[in-house]
């Protein structure tokens, strides 16, 4: 009976460890899939599992943040009519497009692991569950707005925050660099960025888009009409009537055109001659392709080296 009682009790502590095993494994095995699978939770409040390593990415507007990471989408941004942002295409040349309202049967055509939506207008009503149906679908919010804090936001839901930190860094200090470069060679210039769309003209804000880069980043002095402009903005390009823009007083004057023919028609009116920029042949043209319509770590150091390459060669 001893002897009995002895296998008894081995086999009885035998099975014990098997068990503590096999929930340790168990425990291990959800400790490295919640590793793996990271929830976040988006601007709405939803709980969002990302994949480990996302590989079918769709983020429509969101791409220069993606490609300042390292991450490629299966589709890209676009408006009717097929238009892109121009300035991405060295890296997205050979990625389709989806139309920036994001169809739901465009989105499920591409099969998409992850869906990252830029702003909740795009994602309101129904719109977000039949989003998440087909991929966990992250909405990013207002305050993300900023295009530092969209990258930061980005780099968060891949898991890269410290590269976003280094694209961020990498940033600050190509501006700062440009800027004492400008400083070095012109006292205090003035600058206004306008948009010319068939000889309509739209001034840039002081505090969006390429003004950020312009006034912030490189500390150019901002026109008196700029100022003006900008503390009624409703948008971040605000429509200016020519009998208005003849106050500006930029000592440079950038112009985007939306259509190849450029500013001649425009810059050659009788009423602009006074103006300083133009008086002294200091306006730099651009087309749509370029980055100045954007903002991201790309296209605001795009903006920059055009800056620094018409003003402070």
């Amino acid at each position: 009976m001893t002897k009995k009682h002895l296998i008894l009790t081995v086999i009885f502590m035998f099975s014990i460890v098997l068990a503590a095993c096999g929930n340790q494994s168990s425990t291990s095995d959800k400790d490295s899939q919640t590793e793996q699978n990271r929830i976040l939770t988006d601007s709405l409040g939803h709980e969002v599992t990302i994949p480990e390593k996302p590989q079918r990415v769709i983020a429509p507007y969101l791409e220069d943040h993606l490609i300042a990471l390292g991450i490629m989408p299966v589709a890209q941004w676009s408006v009717k009519g097929g238009s892109v942002q121009g300035y991405l295409q060295d890296s997205l040349k050979d990625i389709p497009t989806i139309e920036f309202d994001l169809p739901f049967e465009a989105v499920t055509s591409f099969d998409p692991d992850l869906i990252i939506i830029g702003s909740p207008d795009i994602a309101e009503g129904e719109k977000y569950e039949q989003y998440s149906k087909i991929a966990p679908t992250y909405v990013m919010g207002t305050e993300d707005s900023n295009w530092r804090n969209k990258l930061l936001k980005v780099g968060e839901i891949f898991g890269q925050t410290e590269k976003a930190n280094e694209v961020l860094a990498e940033y600050e200090q190509a501006a700062k660099e440009a800027k004492e470069k400008i400083e070095s060679q012109i006292d205090h210039p003035s600058a206004a960025v306008i948009w010319n769309i068939k000889n309509t003209i739209y001034m840039v804000s002081d505090t969006a888009s390429s003004g950020v880069v312009l006034y912030n980043d490189l500390g150019l002095q901002v026109p008196n009409l700029v100022k003006e402009v900008s503390a009624s903005a409703t948008s971040d390009w605000s429509q200016v009537s020519l009998e208005k823009f003849v106050q500006i007083d930029a000592d440079y004057l950038f112009v985007i055109n939306s259509v190849s023919a450029g500013s001649a028609d425009l810059l050659s009116d009788p009423l602009l001659a006074n103006i300083p920029a133009i008086k002294n042949d200091h306006v730099y043209e651009f087309d749509q392709s370029s980055s100045w319509l954007y903002s991201g770590a790309i296209a605001n150091r795009q903006i920059i080296q055009n800056v620094v390459d018409s003003i402070a060669k």
